[in-house]
Protein backbone atom coordinates (compact mmCIF):
# COMPACT_ATOMS: atom_id res chain seq x y z
CA UNK A 1 0.00 0.00 0.00
CA UNK A 2 2.29 2.17 1.05
CA UNK A 3 5.33 1.17 -1.69
CA UNK A 4 4.74 4.72 -3.93
CA UNK A 5 5.23 6.76 -0.76
CA UNK A 6 7.83 5.25 0.60
CA UNK A 7 9.81 5.62 -2.70
CA UNK A 8 8.36 8.62 -3.76
CA UNK A 9 6.92 7.40 -6.80
CA UNK A 10 3.91 9.58 -6.64
CA UNK A 11 3.48 13.55 -6.33
CA UNK A 12 3.68 13.60 -2.18
CA UNK A 13 2.09 17.11 -2.76
CA UNK A 14 4.80 18.96 -0.63
CA UNK A 15 3.93 17.08 2.30
CA UNK A 16 6.66 14.41 4.06
CA UNK A 17 5.63 11.11 5.48
CA UNK A 18 7.46 9.29 8.37
CA UNK A 19 7.58 5.20 8.63
CA UNK A 20 6.81 3.56 11.77
CA UNK A 21 6.75 -0.10 11.44
CA UNK A 22 5.29 -1.43 14.60
CA UNK A 23 2.76 -4.88 14.94
CA UNK A 24 -1.14 -3.98 14.77
CA UNK A 25 -1.47 -3.80 18.51
CA UNK A 26 1.23 -1.31 19.58
CA UNK A 27 -0.35 0.46 16.98
CA UNK A 28 -3.75 0.53 18.26
CA UNK A 29 -2.18 1.07 21.65
CA UNK A 30 -0.83 4.22 20.25
CA UNK A 31 -4.31 5.49 18.34
CA UNK A 32 -5.81 5.18 21.88
CA UNK A 33 -3.00 8.43 22.77
CA UNK A 34 -3.33 9.97 19.65
CA UNK A 35 -0.04 10.12 19.18
CA UNK A 36 0.16 9.26 15.31
CA UNK A 37 -1.50 11.62 12.50
CA UNK A 38 -2.25 8.55 10.31
CA UNK A 39 -1.95 4.81 11.47
CA UNK A 40 -3.48 1.52 10.34
CA UNK A 41 -5.62 0.30 13.26
CA UNK A 42 -7.80 -2.72 13.86
CA UNK A 43 -11.19 -2.11 12.54
CA UNK A 44 -12.14 -3.31 16.98
CA UNK A 45 -9.41 -0.86 18.61
CA UNK A 46 -11.55 1.61 16.14
CA UNK A 47 -14.51 1.56 18.57
CA UNK A 48 -12.41 3.60 21.12
CA UNK A 49 -10.63 6.17 19.09
CA UNK A 50 -13.93 7.28 17.00
CA UNK A 51 -14.17 10.45 18.66
CA UNK A 52 -10.32 11.40 18.04
CA UNK A 53 -10.12 9.29 14.63
CA UNK A 54 -11.98 9.53 11.39
CA UNK A 55 -11.50 6.12 9.06
CA UNK A 56 -9.99 6.91 5.40
CA UNK A 57 -11.64 5.74 3.00
CA UNK A 58 -9.08 3.77 1.21
CA UNK A 59 -6.22 1.28 2.76
CA UNK A 60 -8.67 -0.96 4.17
CA UNK A 61 -8.29 -4.88 4.93
CA UNK A 62 -11.22 -6.88 4.36
CA UNK A 63 -12.09 -10.37 4.30
CA UNK A 64 -14.31 -11.30 1.48
CA UNK A 65 -15.52 -14.60 2.77
CA UNK A 66 -12.02 -15.14 4.38
CA UNK A 67 -10.42 -13.92 7.41
CA UNK A 68 -8.79 -14.89 10.35
CA UNK A 69 -8.74 -18.34 11.61
CA UNK A 70 -8.77 -21.34 15.17
CA UNK A 71 -6.45 -23.60 14.58
CA UNK A 72 -5.36 -26.31 17.01
CA UNK A 73 -3.07 -29.23 16.34
CA UNK A 74 -3.01 -31.94 13.67
CA UNK A 75 -4.65 -35.07 14.84
CA UNK A 76 -5.34 -37.04 11.96
CA UNK A 77 -4.38 -36.72 8.20
CA UNK A 78 -7.35 -35.62 6.29
CA UNK A 79 -9.65 -34.16 8.96
CA UNK A 80 -13.28 -33.12 7.76
CA UNK A 81 -14.09 -29.48 8.71
CA UNK A 82 -17.52 -28.91 10.93
CA UNK A 83 -20.67 -29.26 9.19
CA UNK A 84 -23.45 -26.97 9.61
CA UNK A 85 -25.39 -29.67 11.78
CA UNK A 86 -21.92 -29.76 14.18
CA UNK A 87 -21.57 -25.82 14.81
CA UNK A 88 -23.12 -26.10 17.95
CA UNK A 89 -21.05 -28.98 19.28
CA UNK A 90 -17.94 -27.17 17.40
CA UNK A 91 -18.38 -23.62 19.60
CA UNK A 92 -19.06 -25.37 22.75
CA UNK A 93 -15.62 -27.08 22.73
CA UNK A 94 -14.32 -23.91 21.59
CA UNK A 95 -15.98 -22.24 24.29
CA UNK A 96 -14.39 -24.63 26.67
CA UNK A 97 -10.88 -24.96 25.44
CA UNK A 98 -7.96 -21.90 26.56
CA UNK A 99 -7.47 -20.15 23.18
CA UNK A 100 -4.22 -18.39 22.31
CA UNK A 101 -5.38 -14.55 20.70
CA UNK A 102 -2.88 -11.98 19.43
CA UNK A 103 -4.34 -8.95 21.72
CA UNK A 104 -7.58 -7.81 23.05
CA UNK A 105 -8.41 -5.37 20.44
CA UNK A 106 -7.54 -7.13 17.62
CA UNK A 107 -10.81 -7.30 15.13
CA UNK A 108 -10.16 -11.02 15.15
CA UNK A 109 -10.77 -11.27 18.51
CA UNK A 110 -13.49 -9.25 18.17
CA UNK A 111 -15.00 -11.77 15.56
CA UNK A 112 -14.31 -14.44 17.59
CA UNK A 113 -16.31 -12.88 20.51
CA UNK A 114 -19.59 -12.72 17.75
CA UNK A 115 -18.89 -16.03 17.15
CA UNK A 116 -18.08 -18.10 20.64
CA UNK A 117 -19.35 -15.40 23.05
CA UNK A 118 -17.17 -15.17 26.02
CA UNK A 119 -14.29 -17.86 26.55
CA UNK A 120 -10.96 -18.56 28.13
CA UNK A 121 -8.10 -17.32 26.57
CA UNK A 122 -4.08 -15.95 26.83
CA UNK A 123 -2.90 -13.42 25.69
CA UNK A 124 0.03 -14.21 23.00
CA UNK A 125 1.82 -11.95 20.31
CA UNK A 126 0.96 -12.96 17.08
CA UNK A 127 3.98 -14.80 15.98
CA UNK A 128 4.38 -16.66 18.56
CA UNK A 129 0.88 -18.91 18.73
CA UNK A 130 1.87 -21.28 16.81
CA UNK A 131 4.58 -21.99 19.18
CA UNK A 132 1.68 -21.33 22.14
CA UNK A 133 -0.32 -24.05 20.72
CA UNK A 134 2.22 -26.24 20.09
CA UNK A 135 3.75 -26.04 23.88
CA UNK A 136 0.05 -26.75 25.00
CA UNK A 137 -0.28 -23.56 26.60
CA UNK A 138 -3.11 -23.28 24.74
CA UNK A 139 -5.64 -26.04 23.04
CA UNK A 140 -6.59 -23.69 19.95
CA UNK A 141 -5.08 -20.84 18.54
CA UNK A 142 -6.57 -17.19 16.94
CA UNK A 143 -4.19 -17.06 13.74
CA UNK A 144 -4.03 -13.76 11.97
CA UNK A 145 -1.38 -12.46 9.40
CA UNK A 146 0.31 -15.17 7.24
CA UNK A 147 -0.39 -17.90 9.49
CA UNK A 148 -3.67 -17.85 7.57
CA UNK A 149 -1.92 -19.59 4.89
CA UNK A 150 1.11 -20.95 6.61
CA UNK A 151 -1.01 -23.13 9.50
CA UNK A 152 -0.81 -26.37 7.56
CA UNK A 153 3.40 -26.82 6.83
CA UNK A 154 3.30 -25.68 10.56
CA UNK A 155 1.56 -28.74 11.59
CA UNK A 156 -2.20 -27.32 12.27
CA UNK A 157 -5.48 -28.18 11.01
CA UNK A 158 -8.13 -25.01 10.97
CA UNK A 159 -11.47 -25.14 13.13
CA UNK A 160 -12.98 -22.19 11.66
CA UNK A 161 -12.91 -19.57 9.23
CA UNK A 162 -13.91 -16.43 10.89
CA UNK A 163 -14.11 -14.66 7.86
CA UNK A 164 -15.79 -17.35 5.78
CA UNK A 165 -18.24 -17.60 9.04
CA UNK A 166 -19.34 -13.86 8.65
CA UNK A 167 -19.82 -13.68 5.20
CA UNK A 168 -22.76 -16.67 5.78
CA UNK A 169 -24.22 -14.96 8.62
CA UNK A 170 -24.14 -11.04 7.24
CA UNK A 171 -23.55 -11.63 3.19
CA UNK A 172 -20.83 -8.79 4.28
CA UNK A 173 -17.08 -8.87 3.92
CA UNK A 174 -15.29 -9.25 7.36
CA UNK A 175 -13.74 -5.67 8.31
CA UNK A 176 -10.15 -6.33 9.58
CA UNK A 177 -8.01 -3.22 9.41
CA UNK A 178 -8.02 0.09 8.29
CA UNK A 179 -6.39 3.30 8.15
CA UNK A 180 -7.41 6.30 10.34
CA UNK A 181 -6.43 10.20 10.54
CA UNK A 182 -6.50 12.18 13.42
CA UNK A 183 -10.10 14.70 13.27
CA UNK A 184 -7.87 17.43 14.45
CA UNK A 185 -6.58 17.88 11.26
CA UNK A 186 -7.78 20.63 8.57
CA UNK A 187 -10.53 18.56 6.60
CA UNK A 188 -8.83 20.26 3.38
CA UNK A 189 -5.44 18.16 4.60
CA UNK A 190 -7.51 15.27 5.76
CA UNK A 191 -8.73 15.45 2.07
CA UNK A 192 -5.26 15.58 0.37
CA UNK A 193 -3.33 12.97 2.62
CA UNK A 194 -6.58 10.56 1.62
CA UNK A 195 -5.88 10.83 -2.35
CA UNK A 196 -2.28 10.36 -2.05
CA UNK A 197 -2.47 7.12 -0.10
CA UNK A 198 -5.03 5.91 -2.59
CA UNK A 199 -2.76 7.17 -5.55
CA UNK A 200 0.16 4.81 -3.97
CA UNK A 201 -2.10 2.31 -3.41
CA UNK A 202 -3.04 2.35 -7.28
CA UNK A 203 0.33 2.43 -8.19
CA UNK A 204 1.74 -0.81 -5.66
CA UNK A 205 -1.72 -2.28 -7.96
CA UNK A 206 -0.53 -1.18 -11.34
CA UNK A 207 3.31 -1.66 -10.09
CA UNK A 208 2.72 -5.52 -8.45
CA UNK A 209 5.95 -7.12 -9.07
CA UNK A 210 7.99 -4.37 -7.79
CA UNK A 211 5.68 -3.31 -5.00
CA UNK A 212 5.96 -7.31 -3.82
CA UNK A 213 9.71 -6.79 -3.63
CA UNK A 214 9.51 -3.93 -1.80
CA UNK A 215 7.24 -5.55 0.83
CA UNK A 216 9.37 -8.63 1.14
CA UNK A 217 11.87 -8.11 3.75
CA UNK A 218 9.18 -7.18 5.75
CA UNK A 219 7.28 -10.52 4.78
CA UNK A 220 7.73 -12.98 8.47
CA UNK A 221 8.71 -16.63 6.43
CA UNK A 222 7.31 -16.41 3.32
CA UNK A 223 8.59 -16.24 -0.42
CA UNK A 224 7.88 -14.08 -2.37
CA UNK A 225 4.95 -16.76 -4.04
CA UNK A 226 3.38 -16.74 -0.89
CA UNK A 227 3.79 -12.94 0.15
CA UNK A 228 1.98 -12.20 -3.32
CA UNK A 229 -1.23 -14.40 -1.93
CA UNK A 230 -1.44 -13.13 1.01
CA UNK A 231 -1.19 -9.51 -0.28
CA UNK A 232 -3.73 -10.34 -2.91
CA UNK A 233 -6.06 -11.53 -0.16
CA UNK A 234 -6.21 -8.00 1.87
CA UNK A 235 -5.03 -5.63 -1.18
CA UNK A 236 -7.72 -5.22 -3.53
CA UNK A 237 -10.67 -3.43 -4.14
CA UNK A 238 -11.62 -2.73 -0.99
CA UNK A 239 -8.54 -1.46 -0.21
CA UNK A 240 -9.23 1.22 -2.79
CA UNK A 241 -12.36 2.38 -1.43
CA UNK A 242 -14.51 0.39 1.26
CA UNK A 243 -17.67 0.77 -0.70
CA UNK A 244 -21.16 0.45 0.02
CA UNK A 245 -20.71 -3.05 1.41
CA UNK A 246 -17.07 -2.53 3.41
CA UNK A 247 -18.95 1.04 5.06
CA UNK A 248 -21.82 -1.62 5.95
CA UNK A 249 -20.08 -3.67 6.99
CA UNK A 250 -18.04 -1.71 9.43
CA UNK A 251 -21.28 -0.64 10.90
CA UNK A 252 -22.58 -4.16 11.47
CA UNK A 253 -19.42 -5.53 12.75
CA UNK A 254 -19.01 -2.90 15.54
CA UNK A 255 -22.97 -2.42 16.03
CA UNK A 256 -23.17 -6.13 16.57
CA UNK A 257 -20.45 -5.89 18.95
CA UNK A 258 -22.46 -2.78 20.82
CA UNK A 259 -25.24 -4.61 21.14
CA UNK A 260 -23.55 -7.73 22.49
CA UNK A 261 -21.92 -6.04 25.26
CA UNK A 262 -18.51 -6.12 23.91
CA UNK A 263 -18.04 -2.66 22.76
CA UNK A 264 -19.17 0.61 24.87
CA UNK A 265 -20.41 4.11 24.04
CA UNK A 266 -19.66 3.60 20.09
CA UNK A 267 -19.13 7.87 18.58
CA UNK A 268 -20.47 7.72 15.26
CA UNK A 269 -18.13 5.84 12.75
CA UNK A 270 -16.85 9.16 10.49
CA UNK A 271 -15.38 8.25 7.05
CA UNK A 272 -12.37 10.75 5.10
CA UNK A 273 -13.17 10.71 1.05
Amino acid sequence: MFYAIAKNKIDLRGYRFEHRLEDIQTLNERAMRSELHISAISIHAYAYVADKYALLSCGASMGDGYGPIVIRKQKTPNVQRSTSNEDNDLREGLRNSVIAIPGKMTSAYLALQLYLGDFKHVIVPFDQIFDAVKRGDADAGLIIHEGQLTYEKAGFQRIVDLGEWWKKETGLPLPLGGNVIRKDIPSEVRQDLCEIMRESIDFGLAHRDEAVEHALPYARDMNKKLANKFIGMYVNDFTRDYGESGRAAIRRFLGDAQHAGYIDNLAEIEFVD
